[in-house]
């Protein structure tokens, strides 16, 4: 059996890449490709399988694929023959609207994406709570599985505290460093802003931001990947931009704390137990006018929402005070969104479309 596997475009992550991982790992005998950035390809291990991303040789594998792994919409032409079985994981729990739900999107660009939904068969979700917007977001009529995310399972693995510290080592953080982890999403007006405008903006200088946490802690920035190639920060500086890091997930465990603001990196990193801040400066402009929300996130985020960065180095500050302890409103935001995120995921999916008597047979559906 052939698969040919995708993440954001061309990246060795996420939900895809646990995946592969766990079917190389139980020894089953396929063919496997790998969509790859031609910049990313070192981050993928020798042994595996590339094909540049958007070529030629790239359409070529996925129409001659028998299953398809995805995360994202692939986002180049192909024409998906009969037999394919085309799982679409997705990457996230929606807070931002998505797809048809948003409040405003270039012209054509839905019409687009509805393209690559239509060669989807199965959708997964990370919870309950996700499932019915998939499925009104995308207009998808297919099976929706309510598995969890296969990449959260190391949030609960018995190794995560040998592969924190790896990661730590690996990133530089010395013990008794609290590295705080900011993953602001993307703006679409400035994404899709005309040519020459800036597509990324902060709303605070980060190297002041950085410099006011103090010299026992680290900022490390992570870009969303809509915009993670649109900026550069100088080496040695007090920020440490892990944009490009190959995999969020071991980034999770190496943070102490979350800075966001709407990004779905929320969801996952609530799985770790620790504290999460989120840093809402554009609230009203983002909920009312720009994207706009699934829910009321005043109502379900796991803390307070902070509008300037002096009010977040003072929470942070505070967190250094004395042990965290999960509040009320933070084990609500668990139970809500991440009652699936148990470690075994993985299994599941595996179980519902690789089972081991059909190792050399075609996917269920």
């Amino acid at each position: 059996m052939k698969v040919v596997l995708n993440s954001f475009q061309g990246v060795y992550a996420d939900n895809p890449r646990v995946l592969y991982e766990a079917l190389r790992e139980r020894g089953d005998d396929h063919e496997y490709v790998w969509l790859a950035r031609p910049d990313r390809v070192a981050d993928f291990p020798a042994d595996v399988t590339t094909v540049d991303f958007c070529s030629a040789e790239a359409r070529a594998a996925l129409e001659a694929a028998d299953v398809v792994v995805s995360n994202d919409h692939i986002g180049f032409d192909w024409d998906k023959r009969p037999g394919t079985t085309y799982l679409q994981t997705w990457h996230g729990t929606p807070l931002k609207r998505i797809h048809n739900d948003v409040l405003w999107a270039p012209e054509g660009r839905l019409a687009y994406l509805d393209t690559e939904i239509a060669r989807w068969d199965v959708l997964l979700s990370q919870n309950a709570a996700s499932t019915p917007r998939f499925r009104q977001a995308f207009g998808f009529t297919g099976p929706v599985h309510e598995t969890g995310y296969p990449r959260n399972d190391v949030l609960s693995s018995p190794d995560r505290d040998r592969i924190r510290a790896e990661v730590r080592a690996q990133l530089g953080i010395a013990d008794g460093v609290t590295a705080v982890l900011y993953t602001p999403t993307w703006r679409d007006d400035l994404v899709f802003a005309e040519a020459g405008g800036p597509q990324h903006t902060f709303p605070l200088d980060l190297n002041e931001f950085a410099a006011g946490l103090g010299e026992d802690h680290v900022l490390l920035l992570r870009l969303h990947q809509m915009v993670s190639d649109r900026l550069e920060f100088p080496e040695g500086g007090p920020v440490r931009d892990v944009s490009a890091h190959p995999d969020i997930r071991f980034l999770y465990l190496a943070a102490d704390v979350l800075v966001t603001d709407y990004s779905s990196t929320m969801f996952d990193f609530a799985v770790t137990g620790r504290p999460i801040i989120n840093f809402t400066y554009d609230l009203d402009y983002f909920a009312d006018e720009l994207r706009g929300f699934y829910f009321d996130l005043a109502e379900a985020a796991p803390g307070p929402l902070l509008a300037t960065s002096d009010q977040v180095l003072a929470a942070i500050a505070e967190l250094g005070s004395r042990p965290w302890v999960p509040t009320p409103e933070y084990t609500r935001f668990q139970e809500t969104f991440c009652s699936l995120e148990d470690g075994h995921a993985t299994e599941r999916v595996l179980d519902l479309f690789f089972p081991p008597q059909q190792a050399n047979n075609e996917p269920r559906r």
